[in-house]
């Protein structure tokens, strides 16, 4: 398949200004890279975009995730591999991700927000809308898959 076009040089300050929202995402004192990986792979399994889950997969394991766990996110549910915290994240990703389908339970809310506070909310939901973002970005524009090379986040 080939790109269509690259939003990038489009349009650069659109660009930076979801750049910025990574920036602050990845600064967050209150999100683990770990749950963020995980985070954005499992909306993007959701969305079918190959780029990212390609991306956040090789970004997962060159910071230490297992194999064992990025094999069964899509069924998370079912296993016993995941925290308290991340199988919160993963189910408000979910009801984020789908929102068109039904709107995140109270219960959801409610439980979510124990793990994170009302702080770490909001940065989970914007990880949450912003992987969403590059998901349309990259299918919409057929974004070239697997070009990328993890580096090691620190």
């Amino acid at each position: 398949m080939k790109m269509r076009l690259a939003p990038a040089k489009v349009s650069p300050a659109a660009y930076y200004a979801m750049l910025g929202l990574e920036s602050f995402l990845s600064e967050s004192s209150n999100l683990e890279v770990s749950l963020l990986k995980l985070v954005k792979m499992r909306a993007s399994q959701i969305n079918g975009c190959a780029f990212s889950i390609d991306i956040h997969s090789r970004d997962a394991r060159a910071n230490g995730e297992t194999e064992q766990r990025l094999y069964t996110l899509s069924a998370w549910r079912e296993t016993s591999f995941f925290t308290n915290r991340e199988r919160a994240a993963l189910a408000w990703t979910e009801a984020l991700t789908l929102i068109a389908q039904a709107r995140p339970p109270d219960e959801l809310y409610t439980e979510v927000r124990k793990e994170f506070g009302e702080e770490g909310l909001v940065s989970l939901s914007l990880a949450i809308a912003s992987i969403n973002s590059w998901n349309r970005l990259a299918i919409g524009f057929r974004k070239t898959r697997g070009e990328y090379q993890p580096c090691k986040i620190l």
